[in-house]
């Protein structure tokens, strides 16, 4: 099961920071991610996600690539690579992996003008040693298990069973 983990602090700087000391920690492997996004609140108010691969680049170049290798069959690389850059950076800018972007900027909107939030989706984790070191900084942290039931105490509470009337199941016999 994964966890999504959501940081705040003072600066995007800081959470930059600890972007990367997170990264280096899955070289590890004391951490598996599935995404790792800094989002920064500027002093107007607008939320900018820092994701950590940007899918229209990448689908651009794939689509160049393979663009060119269809367009040599048709004697034409250069009108292949230019369909497929254009259809590969469309496909990456519709393509959204990782944490959704519409929650973690409506996340985001909590935080504070000219501070950012560091959103970290794990897969596994050796618990004690990365928390050890995420807990050196200064920061806010909130964590929730993905997908895990809710406890007692959030449920909505049951509806009290009403007594059910007691039937009879005598039968009555009509005399001829």
């Amino acid at each position: 099961m994964s966890d999504l983990i959501f940081i705040a602090f003072d600066s995007e700087q800081k959470a930059e920071e600890v972007r990367e000391k997170v990264l280096a920690m899955q070289k590890e492997y004391l951490i598996e991610l599935g995404d790792a996004v800094v989002a920064v609140k500027d002093a107007n108010g607008r939320i900018k996600l820092n994701q950590l691969m940007n899918n229209t680049t990448q689908g651009a170049v794939s689509g160049a690539l393979w663009g060119t290798l269809i367009g040599l069959i048709f004697l034409n690389p250069l009108l292949g690579m230019g369909i497929g850059a254009a259809s590969g950076a469309l496909s990456g800018k519709l393509l959204d992996t990782g944490i959704n972007d519409d929650f973690m900027t409506g996340a985001a909107s909590a935080l504070k003008p000219g501070t950012a939030g560091l959103f970290l989706l794990v897969r596994k984790m050796t618990t004690d040693n990365v928390l050890k070191d995420l807990n050196a900084r200064p920061s806010t942290k909130r964590k929730r298990p993905l997908f895990a039931k809710r406890s007692r105490a959030t449920r909505r509470p049951r509806r009290k069973q009403r007594p059910r009337p007691e039937r009879s199941y005598r039968t009555s016999r009509a005399q001829f």
